[in-house]
C-alpha cells in the first residue's frame, strides 16, 4: 500500500516543476504562464528508504522494491476556480480521490517568473486556494442537502444534522479539516470524499540560497500550518530538477552536502506526508529481493500481510517478526535466529516501523 497525493497552488508556484522532479519525467510542462498543465499528470515515485539498501546488502538480494507514492499534478487554481474561473474547476474533482494534498505554495522574489497577483505573499495564496477547495465542498454539501431536504425518513435525521453543522462550519471560513466530526458523521464526510478534510502538507518552494534555512515567508508558512495543526517543508524545485537528472547516487549526495542539507527535499516531503498520513514501513527480505511496503500505524499484522496480498490475510497464521535494529545488529536473519530475537506474532500484533515479516498463511 502506498499513498496518493494531489499537488494543488497557484499557477506559477513552481507545482509542474516539482513534479517533473518528483517523477523524474517531463510529463508536466513547466512553463511560466498559467495553466500549463492541461490534463492531470500521474506520476509513481520510489520512497527513499536508506533501510532498504542496508536490508538488500546483508540479505545479498537480487532486486530492491521501494514501496511507492502516486503524485496527481492538478492545474493551478485560481480566485474564482469553483465558479468555473481558469482551468481549476474542472480538476478540482481529481483531488476528490487522493490522500492527501502537496499545497505547492511560492516563497521565493523573482522578476523573471510573474506571479498571478502581481506580488508574493504566501499566506494570502493559501487562503485564495484553500477557498476554492472550501467552495467546492459547500457546493456538494449543499447539493446533497437539497437532495434529502423533503424526505420526511427519521432514519436520514443524523445526516441531515451532519450536513447543516458542515455547511454552517465551511460558511464561517474554515476548512473542515478543523472540525471534530462524530463516528457517525465520519460515515458519511468520507462518502462524499471532501476536499478540505484532506491532511495539507505545505511546501515552500524556495530560491536555492534559501534552501537549508527558509527565509522569513517559509517562516510565516509554518506558524500557519501549526496553527491548523498541519506541517510544512522547504524545498526548492529548481534544485530538485538538479539532482532528479543526476545519475549517481554520489553525485547526488555530494550536491546535497554542498547546500548544508542531510538530504534532497523529496524525502523531506516524503516524510511529511508518512507523518500526515500516519504511515509507517516493513519489510520483506530475502534473497530474491528486498521489499518495502506502506501499512496505517496500528495496524494489526493481518492487516499488514493484506497489504502484500489479500490471501496472506485471508489465511493468515502467524508472522516471523523481525526488528530493523536487530536485522542489521546480529548481520542478517541466521544471526538473529542464532541470537534468539525471532519472534512468532499472531493476529493481534501491531505492527512497527521497521518490523521485517515472513508471513505464514493457509491457502
Amino acid at each position: 500500500m502506498g499513498f496518493n497525493c494531489g499537488i494543488v497552488g497557484l499557477p506559477n508556484v513552481g507545482k509542474s516543476t516539482l513534479f517533473n522532479a518528483l517523477t523524474q519525467t517531463a510529463a508536466a510542462q513547466a512553463m511560466n504562464y498559467p495553466f500549463c498543465t492541461i490534463e492531470p499528470n500521474v506520476g509513481i515515485v520510489g520512497v527513499p528508504d536508506p533501510r532498504l539498501s542496508k536490508l538488500a546488502q546483508i540479505a545479498k538480494s537480487g532486486k530492491i522494491v521501494p514501496t511507492q507514492l502516486e503524485v496527481v499534478d492538478i492545474a493551478g487554481l485560481v480566485k474564482g476556480a469553483s465558479d468555473g474561473e481558469g482551468l481549476g474547476n474542472q480538476f478540482l474533482g481529481h483531488i476528490r480521490g487522493t490522500d492527501a494534498i502537496l499545497h505547492i505554495v511560492r516563497c521565493f522574489e523573482s522578476s523573471d517568473i510573474t506571479h498571478v497577483h502581481g506580488s508574493v505573499d504566501p499566506i494570502r495564496d493559501i487562503e485564495v486556494v484553500e477557498t476554492e477547495l472550501m467552495l467546492a465542498d459547500l457546493e456538494s454539501l449543499k447539493k446533497k442537502e437539497q437532495s434529502i431536504a423533503k424526505k420526511n425518513n427519521p432514519e436520514l435525521a443524523a445526516e441531515k444534522s451532519f450536513l447543516a453543522r458542515s455547511i454552517d462550519w465551511l460558511e464561517s471560513g474554515k476548512m473542515l479539516r478543523q472540525l471534530k466530526f462524530t463516528e457517525d458523521e465520519e460515515v458519511f464526510a468520507n462518502a462524499m470524499h471532501l476536499i478540505s478534510r484532506k491532511p495539507i502538507l505545505y511546501v515552500c518552494n524556495v530560491n536555492e540560497y534559501d534552501v537549508a534555512k527558509g527565509n522569513h515567508l517559509t517562516e510565516k508558512v509554518a506558524k500557519f500550518a501549526c496553527a491548523r495543526n498541519s506541517n510544512s517543508v522547504v524545498v526548492s524545485a529548481a534544485i530538485e530538477s538538479e539532482i532528479a537528472v543526476m545519475d549517481e547516487e554520489a553525485e547526488k549526495d555530494e550536491y546535497i552536502s554542498s547546500l548544508g542539507l542531510s538530504e534532497s527535499g523529496l524525502s523531506r516531503i516524503i516524510r511529511g506526508g508518512y507523518d500526515l498520513l500516519n504511515l509507517l514501513t516493513f519489510f520483506t527480505v530475502g534473497p530474491m529481493e528486498a521489499h518495502a511496503w506502506t501499512t496505517k500505524i496500528n495496524s494489526k499484522a493481518p492487516v499488514a500481510a493484506g497489504v502484500i496480498h489479500t490471501d496472506f490475510e485471508r489465511g493468515f497464521i502467524c508472522a516471523e517478526t523481525i526488528s530493523y535494529d536487530d536485522y542489521i545488529t546480529y548481520d542478517g536473519e541466521s544471526g538473529v535466529k542464532a541470537a534468539g530475537k525471532m519472534r512468532l506474532e499472531g493476529k493481534e500484533y501491531v505492527v512497527n516501523d521497521g518490523d521485517i515479516f515472513h508471513f505464514r498463511f493457509n491457502v
